[in-house]
This record gives structure tokens, C-alpha cells and sequence, in this order.
């Protein structure tokens, strides 16, 4: 039988591991989804090693960027961004790495965006930042990182104005802040200064509603969160493992 799987640490709660095991029973499909939990991700050689009947992985927080080096090939969107979050493993076992979250999080974003969504703050500069950053470029929407250790390439908190955030209208939480259980957490955001003109897109699909996106949107903000980015970048990985 056919096993796909999640690399992560701490993943217990997994969307991934109930949609596809979810899909394998309505569909009919002879696989399995199995979570592996890692404390390290040196311990991922051994995930490969022990699961010859592995087809093909997700990969989530913390381990985006740091897997690239246990890879034997990536598709070009994901080495460009610079993370991986689907594995597929081929015959002969070579592991190619690609990126499906900004083509999910991309198709989930573009019914909303309206003209004036031409500058946007993402919030985090982990592994999903990079896709997201990505994706947004793509839509030839300007980006600028905001971070609680700010450097070259990203901007502090204390750094958010009323006058930028007038300009920046699309804003991405791309940090774990606010996921169940620690749900009333949320990024240092000056949401006073959000407005009907705003679009927030929080990552974070649980709880449904965030703190952050319960603030922006008691400022007229439209909010978004993770869910249907998840669904859309799931069904991708998945075209990907059983194409060829």
C-alpha cells in the first residue's frame, strides 16, 4: 500500500493528515497518511529509510528550509523561493522538493483583491514567508517583511505607521501567533490603524478566526485565514506525487 505523510514537529493537530486520509477513504485510494513528528530534522534520513513504500511528504513548520539539504533535486518555483513544503519520491528513491504553498495561497487570495491592493506587510519571515513573498510578486503586489528582529530585508513592528499602513492595504500573517491553544496571542500589528481599504490573509486556519483577524475586521478589514490555502496547495501536492 501506498504511504504519503507530514514532516513537522509538533503536529499533531494536522489538517493534512485528516484531509488526505479523508480523501484516501471517499476516493477509494490504497494509501495511507501517516504524521512524523521529528525533534530534529536530522532524524529525517531515518523517515526515508524506514518507509520504503513512501510516495510522497508535506512539509510543515519548522522544517521548510532546513529539509533542502537532505534533497536530491528541486523544481525551479521552489528553488527560487527557497522552501519546500512537498516532497515527492520517485522509483529509484530520489526526493524532489517543490513549493505548493504559494500557488494555494495565490489562488485563495485573487478573488478578493480589489485595485488598490498594490503594496503588502508580511508579517514573519519563515519558511511560509518566502512563498508568500513569491506569490504576491507575482501578482505585481510590492512586498516588504515585517519582523520582531528587523534586518536589511525586513522592517520592525515599532516601524508600522498609520501613514504605511495606508499605503501597504495587504497584510499576510505568515507567523504561528494566535493557533490554538495560545489563541488570544497575535503579532504587535497597530490594528487601530486598519481600515475598510484592507485586506488581512492570517495563515493560520485554527481557530477559524483569529484574534488578529477578529481586530482588523471590528476596523472594517476584509479577513481571510489559512483554510482554503491548505485545500488548494493539498490537491497540488497531491497532482504532483501521482503525476507520471
Amino acid at each position: 500500500m501506498r504511504k504519503f505523510g507530514l514532516v513537522g514537529r509538533n503536529i499533531s493537530y494536522s489538517f493534512s493528515r485528516k484531509f488526505f486520509s479523508e480523501k484516501f477513504e471517499r476516493e477509494g485510494i490504497a494509501a495511507v497518511y501517516e504524521n512524523f513528528d521529528l525533534e530534529d530534522i536530522k532524524e529525517f534520513p531515518e523517515v526515508i529509510i524506514n518507509n520504503p513504500e513512501l510516495k510522497g511528504l508535506n512539509v510543515t513548520i519548522p522544517y521548510k528550509e532546513t529539509i533542502l539539504p537532505f534533497l536530491d533535486n528541486l523544481d525551479p518555483i521552489a528553488e527560487e523561493i527557497g522552501a519546500v513544503n512537498t516532497i515527492k519520491v520517485s522509483g529509484d528513491g530520489q526526493l524532489t522538493g517543490y513549493n505548493t504553498d504559494y500557488f494555494g495561497f495565490t489562488e485563495a487570495l485573487k478573488p478578493h483583491l480589489k485595485p488598490h491592493h498594490q503594496n503588502a506587510f508580511i508579517l514573519g519571515t519563515g519558511g511560509a514567508s518566502k512563498a508568500i513573498d513569491y506569490a504576491l510578486r507575482s501578482l505585481n503586489i510590492n512586498t516588504r517583511f515585517v519582523s520582531r528582529s528587523p534586518s536589511k530585508n525586513a522592517i520592525s513592528y515599532e516601524d508600522l505607521s498609520k501613514e504605511n499602513l495606508a499605503t501597504h492595504t495587504v497584510i499576510v500573517n505568515t507567523t504561528p501567533l494566535g493557533t490554538y491553544p495560545k489563541i488570544e496571542e497575535f503579532p504587535a500589528l497597530p490594528v487601530q490603524h486598519l481600515n475598510t481599504q484592507h485586506l488581512l490573509f492570517d495563515l493560520i486556519y485554527n481557530p477559524s478566526k483569529t484574534a488578529l483577524m477578529q481586530l482588523a475586521e471590528s476596523g472594517g478589514a476584509t479577513v481571510l485565514n489559512g483554510q482554503k490555502m491548505l485545500e488548494l496547495q493539498a490537491l497540488k501536492a497531491w497532482e504532483i506525487w501521482i503525476r507520471g
